[in-house]
């Protein structure tokens, strides 16, 4: 009764299924009835290290007990380390942390706006891309159609890019890979070619890396997949763990931001910046993104063969941001079925599975998760 009251008093704003999850370690959850759940969802990619990572429980414990949140007026040790950890890692010149990775990419576009003030004579439209199919709207300001100082134009497709750019475009923003799509990536020929695109017409590339970022993909930033450096990148979900922390890269003349014309409550605080660099040393680790490319080819090898045996497919995505698209079945569904088999994984498209789990994921959880999703496609393919 206590717990249908407190439900009743949260604002309904997402569909949640009756499990109370209660305690998480790496790749598990257990719920209040103590069953232990599998998570290949991990928060949509958050909880980079998997649930309560020893390294970052104690990381919080000693700046809870320093410093938590000082202003964003001020300097505080957790910034001026995590932006020089940061900034060195991904040869970016500065940094600026935020609490969302839609406030990083809302400040993406002040701060290309503001280079367009400067160098190129006020232009201030931003050229964006979509996957032409219906879904969940994305967190990036201007990517629903029809927003004003934006033109939208298929992913993948570099001639309709090119034909979009003009005197008063100022810099083309672009996911390497579409996340809430289905993990749909970038070709290799589209990506270098949108940043040739750009250096030909002295337009910035921004990087919308808040999914594929920190590890994510098998690299510290997707863009080293593709041999691209983007002007402006933006960070966020993995990079705080679990804490809320999101952070916007500038490189060369792209960093342009003045005293005034930015500030935040909470931007740069002791400790989201104190998970940050707790989460990105561990990620930094000799051999840690070794594991992932690893762990990631493991699982893509079982979800390729499991798809294939059950007439799905084809399996895409990079690392451990994969998507399966799914025949004749809807994704809701068998996200339900795979609950009951207490595995959590995600549908970002109504004919679309996502996965992306810890980046610590064993051999054996994914050998476990494949049992569990093979008895959940059970589940469904009975009922039809």
């Amino acid at each position: 009764m206590r717990d249908a009251l407190a439900r009743m008093r949260v604002m309904r704003t997402v569909e949640r299924p009756p499990q109370l999850f209660v305690r998480g370690q790496g790749s598990w959850l257990w719920d209040a009835e103590g069953d232990a759940y599998l998570d290949f969802n991990q928060g949509g990619a958050v909880n980079s290290l998997g649930h309560s990572p020893s390294v970052l429980v104690s990381a919080l414990r000693r700046q809870v007990e320093n410093l938590i949140n000082l202003g964003a007026g001020y300097y505080n040790l957790g910034m001026l380390k995590l932006a020089t950890r940061l900034c060195h890692a991904t040869d970016s010149d500065q940094a600026y942390f935020l609490s969302s990775g839609a406030e990083a990419n809302e400040v993406a576009i002040r701060l290309a706006r503001k280079w367009g003030q400067l160098h190129r004579g006020g232009a201030g439209r931003i050229v964006t891309a979509f996957n032409g199919s219906p879904g969940k709207a994305s967190a990036r300001p201007g990517s629903e159609a029809g927003a004003v100082g934006f033109t939208s134009v298929p992913f993948n497709d570099l001639g309709a890019l090119a034909a979009a750019l003009d005197e008063q475009t100022v810099a083309v923003m672009l996911e390497p890979l579409l996340g809430e799509a289905g993990a749909i990536p970038a070709t290799l020929e589209y990506l270098q070619g949108v940043a040739r695109l750009c250096r030909e017409r002295g337009l910035l590339l921004i990087l919308d890396e808040l999914k594929t970022g920190i590890g994510r993909c098998g690299a510290l930033l997707a863009e080293e997949l593709y041999g691209v450096r983007a002007d402006v990148v933006t960070l966020g979900k993995g990079l705080g763990g679990g804490v809320p922390l999101a952070a916007l890269l500038a490189r060369g003349n792209a960093c342009c931001f003045e005293p005034g014309d930015l500030i935040g409550s909470c931007h740069s605080n002791s400790l989201a910046t104190g998970a940050g660099l707790a989460v990105l040393d561990a990620v930094l680790e000799p051999g840690f993104l070794e594991h992932v490319r690893a762990v990631g080819e493991h699982l893509s090898e079982g979800l390729a063969q499991l798809a294939r045996r059950h007439g799905h497919g084809p399996l895409r995505g990079h690392g451990l941001l994969l998507g399966l698209p799914l025949v004749g079945l809807s994704a809701p569904a068998v996200v339900e079925a795979a609950l009951k088999e207490r595995l959590l994984i995600d549908a970002p498209q109504a004919h679309c599975l996502g996965f992306s789990p810890a980046l610590t994921v064993s051999h054996g959880n994914i050998d476990e998760m494949l049992k569990r999703l093979t008895r959940a496609l059970g589940r469904i393919s009975g009922r039809n």
